[in-house]
């Protein structure tokens, strides 16, 4: 069975950083599409990271680019998103997903949160940025 645990959220000021993790079970992170969601209060849900770990480079989309970034460590099966220089809008249920089939079309999927694409869901961790 697949489980995906997420963890770091929180809540911090504007100007702060946060560590967001995302531990496997079931699976492991060679060869797939890692991304990571967020949603704010009455809005969909958003891609805002992906890598696929097979080959390439992460993708972020363009409010976050420069200031996160998306990693994973294969010996602890866990991916991370590091987030820095939080703003307010920032606020938001953070959501890791990963995608094992057709790995390789991963940036499309991520930024057009086609969210159907991806089988496994992190259960979210709230992150909110007070001014």
């Amino acid at each position: 069975q697949v489980q995906l645990v997420e963890s770091g959220g929180g809540s911090v000021q504007a100007g702060g950083s946060l560590r967001l993790s995302c531990a496997a079970s079931g699976i492991t992170y060679s060869t797939v599409c890692l991304g990571w969601f967020r949603q704010a209060p009455g809005k969909e849900r958003e891609g805002v990271a992906s890598i696929y770990t097979g080959s390439g480079g992460p993708w972020y989309a363009d409010s976050v680019k420069g200031r996160f970034t998306i990693s994973q460590d294969n010996t602890k099966n866990t991916m991370y998103l590091q987030i820095n220089s939080l703003k307010p809008e920032d606020t938001a249920m953070y959501y890791c997903a990963v995608r094992t089939t057709v790995p390789w079309i991963c940036q499309l999927y991520v930024r057009e949160a086609a969210l159907s694409r991806f089988a496994y869901w992190g259960q979210g961790t709230q992150v909110t940025v007070s001014s």
